[in-house]
C-alpha cells in the first residue's frame, strides 16, 4: 500500500472566539467566523511489515517506537499521535497486527493561535480513516478529532479549529447545545476576497504560549456566571455575526471595525490575553497605517492579524519587522482537508 499523505489548513480566528468553548456554546449558543489560510498541519502514513508502531514528529524532532496492538499510554509523549491511534484501536478499525509508521508536521507551532494542534489530529484521522476505509464525512471526522483533544486527552479548547480544518475555506459555524455544529460556508464575492487577502498581514510574536491557563480561566468565569465574561462573549458572538453581514457586503471598513471591537472584547474573558508585547506590536502596525488588529486564537502570543490597505501593507509588515515581529502577507485557502497517495520516488 502506497505511503498515504493528509494536509490540513491552518486558520484565523476573526470574530467569535471563545463562544465554542463549553458551557458557554450549550446554554447561549455559539458563533464563530474563520478563514483558512496557506498554513498547513501535514501527515504521512505508511504501513510497516515488521508490526512496529513509529511516530515521528518533525518540527519537533521527536520519534517514539512502540509495540502494536495495546492501548498506548496519552498521557506523555507525542500525545496527539496516541490518542488518534487509541480511538481507532478501540473503535475497531485499526487491525492490532498492523505496523503503521506515521510522520508529522506543521507548518507553525503548536501555541500560535492558527488551530494548529487540532489541524494535525484532523490530519491524523483522516490519514487513518483512509488507511482503515472508515466511512467518515467532514462532520464526522471534525467531530472525532474534537472528542480525541477534549475528551480523551482532555485538552483545553473549544470546537472551531477542528471543522475549520476540516472544512477549509471562510466559515460561518454555529456551535449549539447536544453538540450540534453548522459550518455555513460563506460565498463572499471574489473581488472581495482578492481585496480582504490583500489587505491582511499576519505576526508571529515569537512565543508560542499554552492555551489552557487562558482557555481554563475563561471557561471558569463561565462556569461561575461571571457578569463581565458572559457580557465579553455575548458580545463576541454578536461581533460575529456583524461580521459576516459586512463581509458579505464587501465593506471592509465595518469589516474592520468590527475586528477591533472583538478584540476589546476578547481582552475582557480572561486577564492574560493581551500583554506588553502584543499591545506594542499593534501600537507599531497602526502607527504605519493599519486600519486594524486582532489575536489569533487564545492570545497570550501567538500569531497577530492586521487589517490595512493593500496600499499599506508592505510598510506595515516592514514596520511589525523591525520591531521584532515576524510579519508576513497570508494567502487565503478554500479546501479544508486533503488526502493523496504518494506516487513512486524510485
Amino acid at each position: 500500500m502506497p505511503t498515504i499523505r493528509t494536509r490540513t489548513p491552518l486558520r484565523l480566528g476573526l470574530a467569535g472566539g471563545g463562544t465554542d468553548l463549553s458551557p458557554f456554546c450549550d446554554e447561549y449558543g455559539g458563533a464563530v467566523l474563520n478563514c483558512t489560510i496557506d498554513r498547513y498541519a501535514h501527515c504521512y502514513l505508511e504501513p510497516r511489515p515488521d508490526g512496529e508502531l513509529v511516530f515521528r514528529a518533525c518540527d519537533l524532532g521527536v520519534k517514539e517506537r512502540h509495540t502494536t496492538g495495546a492501548p498506548l499510554d496519552a498521557a506523555n509523549g507525542l500525545r496527539l499521535h496516541r490518542g488518534v491511534y487509541n480511538r481507532f484501536l478501540r473503535e475497531g478499525y485499526l487491525p492490532r497486527s498492523h505496523g503503521l509508521a506515521i510522520v508529522t508536521t506543521t507548518d507553525a507551532p503548536a501555541g500560535s493561535g492558527l488551530g494548529t494542534s487540532s489541524a494535525l489530529v484532523v490530519a491524523l484521522c483522516e490519514a487513518m480513516r483512509e488507511y482503515v476505509g472508515a466511512p467518515l464525512g467532514l462532520y464526522d471526522l471534525a467531530h472525532l478529532a474534537f472528542e480525541v483533544e477534549r475528551q480523551d486527552l482532555r485538552l483545553a479548547g473549544g470546537k472551531q479549529d477542528q471543522y475549520s480544518a476540516a472544512f477549509g475555506g471562510v466559515n460561518f459555524i454555529e456551535f449549539l447545545a447536544g453538540d450540534r455544529v453548522i459550518v455555513n460556508p460563506l460565498r463572499v464575492h471574489k473581488n472581495v476576497l482578492l481585496e480582504l487577502e490583500s489587505s491582511l498581514a499576519i505576526c508571529f510574536t515569537g512565543v508560542s504560549r499554552e492555551s489552557d491557563t487562558i482557555i481554563k480561566e475563561q471557561t471558569a468565569h463561565i462556569e461561575k456566571h461571571h457578569d463581565d465574561a458572559i457580557e465579553a462573549l455575548l458580545g463576541l458572538k454578536a461581533a460575529a455575526h456583524d461580521m459576516k453581514r459586512a463581509l458579505l457586503a464587501g465593506n471592509l471598513a465595518e469589516f474592520g471595525d468590527v475586528l477591533n471591537r472583538s478584540w476589546l472584547f476578547k481582552k475582557q474573558t480572561a486577564k492574560t490575553i493581551s500583554n506588553e508585547l502584543i499591545e506594542t506590536l499593534f501600537q507599531v502596525g497602526h502607527d504605519a497605517g493599519a486600519y486594524a488588529c486582532k489575536v489569533s486564537g487564545a492570545g497570550g502570543g501567538g500569531f497577530l492579524m492586521f487589517l490595512t490597505k493593500p496600499e499599506n501593507r508592505t510598510t506595515v509588515i516592514r514596520a511589525l519587522n523591525g520591531a521584532g515581529g515576524q510579519a508576513t502577507p497570508a494567502r487565503l485557502t478554500e479546501g479544508g482537508v486533503q488526502t493523496w497517495s504518494a506516487p513512486s520516488w524510485t
